[in-house]
């Protein structure tokens, strides 16, 4: 029962996982793993359904729409504890917003392209589009007005596609590690003129808060905060890639020497997972799912099967953060409780709709904050199908191996045990 259930919320196979299982067992010496979580998931919804006043009973929809309510009163207050923010006055200074964020958690310095190597690059392969847009004449200009981190983060949504590649496969291939440097992360709220230009972005990514590994840039494209969830949204993406950004760019700095260094690079860039088979004997391996890949094809072959993800440990370690975040904004637990969704990145389970189907509810509070904002018409999922796959490896190698191990084969795209 335990294995069905599993394999079910996590969409593979009760006779994979029992193979999982078995070969799992027999490398590390641990049985009952699988059940161990099942009954471990079990009890976390029966305590969460019990503190919002339902029970196994209750319908999909009334469970769903519970805990976003719930996630709605919790945005409202933040919201008003970041000093009701409005974006389209921000590209200056990200203000609280960005100030809060570090207080809760402070990346490292970061190793970066130097800015001087980025406007040589620009100059060469100039971004002809961004230049037009302000009538600028040169790549000088176009940086001394516009600052270094509003001109990068505008290259992902006003370059041409055919332009992104040609700068990401033939400008980074003569980098040298003496052009990167240390420096700290930056947090920049694009100017308001950026937003209708970013509309095409913005439907790919899903939400208004990207990055730039390569560049230590977080940027922000300021989207009026009029939905329910939208300040939560944000503000939990913005600790995401202050979490991401150190990851990558510790991996840049430990292949930076090696003879292949600029391969592995641009292959973190595209955050490449294989798509061939897994291995097979005598080792056990497990593949590296680097990016969301169900956002592009939640069908695709490699989530239904036994995979790792990093994404999902970032957003395990933002989790951390939520529940500092309370003391640094001076509040009690009680009044602005976002720690009581630690631990809940990977538990979820299926209840009857009102239509009489059984439908997999998520209790991770990414997938709950993604779907409010989008109104319900999406019901997200994968992060914590992602979560619970992590939570497995985890709960058989230990959660710091299992973060040796993802950076270890990273770039090769399997752990082989």
């Amino acid at each position: 029962m335990a294995h069905e259930k599993l394999a079910r919320i996590i969409g593979t196979s009760k006779e994979a996982l029992l193979e999982l299982e078995q070969k799992m067992g027999a490398l590390t010496g641990q049985h009952g793993v699988l059940e161990m979580i099942s009954k471990d998931n079990d009890t976390q919804v029966d305590r969460v359904l019990k503190d919002l006043g339902l029970s196994r009973s209750s319908s999909a929809e009334e469970i769903y729409n519970t805990l976003t309510h719930k996630l709605i009163h919790l945005d409202q207050h933040l919201f008003e504890l970041l000093d009701k923010p409005d974006l389209s006055k921000l590209s200056q200074d990200p203000g609280k917003i960005r100030d809060v964020a570090l207080e809760v958690f402070t990346p490292p310095k970061g190793f970066f392209i130097k800015k001087e190597k980025v406007a040589s690059l620009l100059d060469k392969y100039k971004p002809q589009s961004l230049l037009d847009h302000f009538g600028y004449q040169s790549v000088q200009e176009l940086l001394d007005k516009q600052g270094f981190a509003g001109v990068v983060s505008a290259l992902r949504f006003t370059q041409t596609t055919e332009w992104m590649h040609q700068f990401f496969e033939t400008a980074y291939n003569d980098l040298k590690p003496e052009d990167f440097e240390d420096r700290d992360v930056e947090v920049k709220i694009l100017d308001q003129e950026w937003l209708k230009v970013a509309e095409k972005f913005l439907e790919k990514k899903f939400h208004n808060v990207s990055h730039l590994k390569e560049f230590g840039v977080i940027f922000i494209i300021p989207l009026p905060i009029d939905t329910p969830g939208e300040t939560l949204r944000m503000f939990t993406l913005l600790l995401h890639y202050l979490h991401e950004v150190p990851f990558y760019t510790g991996l840049f700095r430990k292949f930076i020497h090696d003879a292949d260094f600029i391969p592995k690079f641009q292959s973190l860039l595209r955050g490449d997972v294989p798509e061939g088979p897994l291995p097979t004997a005598p080792h056990l391996a497990w593949r590296i799912v680097q990016r969301y890949l169900a956002k592009d094809d939640p069908n695709d072959f490699r989530l239904h099967e036994h995979h790792v993800n990093p994404e999902a440990e970032h957003w395990y370690r933002v989790a951390d953060d939520y529940t500092r975040l309370a003391r640094v904004l001076g509040q009690e637990e009680g009044q602005f409780n976002i720690g009581y969704w630690h631990g809940l990145d990977h538990v979820g389970d299926f209840f009857v709709a009102e239509d009489g189907s059984e439908k997999l509810v998520s209790f991770d509070i990414i997938d709950l904050i993604m779907s409010l904002v989008k109104k319900g018409e999406i019901k997200y999922l994968y992060h914590q199908q992602e979560a619970l796959w992590n939570k497995i490896f985890s709960e058989y190698m230990g959660h710091e191996q299992m973060n040796s191990l993802i950076e270890d084969n990273i770039v090769g795209g399997f752990i082989e045990l």
